[in-house]
């Protein structure tokens, strides 16, 4: 069975060692703890972990800042002593809100909940990813993708099925969500699915079904045009 990575972050030893002794005692956690706040941050963007447990009031950062920090897909537990909190936890999409002193059996549910929560991302992964929209996480099915734009401090995901989500989540987290076998970065400020490419050249893209075209950046022309024709995608017109 595959463990859960794990880690906390509060500036009160007392606090962290509550934590540790309460995933071990759930078992199949494996946690690391941190009590600098921008540390534990740089280490959540390094590695990743399956869950967060995140306190609030510290005295270097707002635990709300990390939240809004966090990647896309990352799940994380609130702990702190004000309950003041708790509606701020909600619009975050935090999984849950611990007010300490919490006891073992409400840290047990929390953790309950975390974990179907990253089972159904873990299953939904492989033909959908998560991204942010407003002050919540948003599954796009990848078939459903059209094309990606880039905005000034948004992306917008334009849907096959109509309509776009306008994410927060940058161009580059996208871009590495998103399989390189079925995307392609044409430009700095497009990435487009292979199989909806219907013609293209080394200055334009044209999707199937769409009236209008996308320019091809010049850093990228030669590898779009030598991937599409190695495999076979689309049609070459050299006049668009």
């Amino acid at each position: 069975m595959k463990r859960t990575t794990c880690i906390a972050i509060d500036d009160e030893p007392l606090a962290l060692l509550v934590i540790s002794q309460f995933c071990e005692r759930f078992g199949g956690l494996d946690l690391t703890t941190f009590s600098e706040p921008r540390v534990g941050l740089e280490e959540i963007r390094r590695n990743k972990p399956d869950l967060v447990f995140l306190d609030i009031e510290m005295n270097s950062i707002s635990g709300l800042d990390i939240a809004h920090a966090l990647p896309d897909e990352c799940c994380f537990i609130f702990t702190t002593a004000h309950a003041q909190y708790a509606l701020n936890g909600f619009e975050l999409d935090a999984v849950d809100f611990l007010h300490k002193p919490f006891a073992y059996e409400r840290f047990e549910k929390a953790v309950e909940k975390a974990l179907r929560r990253i089972e159904s991302q873990r299953e939904k992964s492989t033909d959908s990813i998560v991204v942010k929209q407003d002050y919540n996480n948003v599954t796009v099915s990848m078939s459903d993708i059209l094309y990606i734009e880039a905005m000034e401090n948004y992306t917008k995901i334009f849907k096959s099925s109509g309509g776009y989500i306008l994410s927060r989540t940058n161009m580059k987290t996208i871009q590495e969500l998103l399989p390189e076998s079925n995307f392609l970065r044409i430009h700095r400020s497009y990435i487009v699915p292979i199989e909806k490419i219907e013609i293209f050249s080394k200055k334009r893209v044209k999707l199937i079904g769409q009236e209008i075209s996308l320019p091809v950046g010049r850093f990228y022309a030669n590898h779009i045009y030598d991937t599409l024709i190695s495999r076979n995608s689309g049609h070459i017109f050299p006049n668009i």
